[in-house]
């Protein structure tokens, strides 16, 4: 069975971003292994300096970097990164599962993205959209995409 971690930083704040989370979470049991880690976001002052803002991602990226594992194949979620469509993304996963490579990392960075050293660390980079989004909605859309994946792997429809 694949075996996908999520690894973000921040944390969901909201309730509505909780509820939405639990239950993708729960909905994606039947289909893969999943956890979701959170790590401690950093503030970002107002105007601070690329230098500042360049501290605040290695600070985050630590943190991050301490979480995965030698065998974990790494996934930035990067505005930078591929772009897959839904089915697209189902295909990719189910490629993984049969690879070899079944414990994925997907790393989502805080309000200013994910550092170099991280980026360096994983192996793919994964783009959601050309819009840009809030960390904690980014990764509901990211549980959304995975599930809907994993429906269109298993056959079953998924419209909604």
């Amino acid at each position: 069975m694949l075996q996908i971690k999520i690894l973000a930083v921040g944390r969901l704040k909201e309730d509505y971003w909780q509820a939405a989370g639990r239950e993708y979470l729960k909905r994606l049991g039947r289909f893969v292994r999943i956890t979701v880690h959170e790590v401690p976001d950093e503030a970002a002052p107002e105007g601070a300096s690329l230098a500042v803002q360049e501290q605040i991602k290695a600070r985050e990226g630590e943190r991050l970097l301490r979480l995965l594992k030698p065998g974990d194949h790494a996934i930035a979620l990067d505005l930078k990164g591929r772009r897959l469509s839904s089915e697209g993304l189902a295909a990719w996963l189910g490629e993984h599962a049969v690879s070899g490579r079944s414990a994925l990392a997907f790393c989502i960075g805080g309000s200013l993205g994910l550092s170099g050293q991280v980026l360096a660390r994983c192996q793919e980079s994964l783009k959601l959209s050309d819009l840009t989004f809030p960390h904690q909605l980014a990764r509901i859309i990211l549980l959304e995409q995975i599930y809907r994946a994993c429906k269109i792997n298993a056959g079953e429809p998924y419209h909604r």
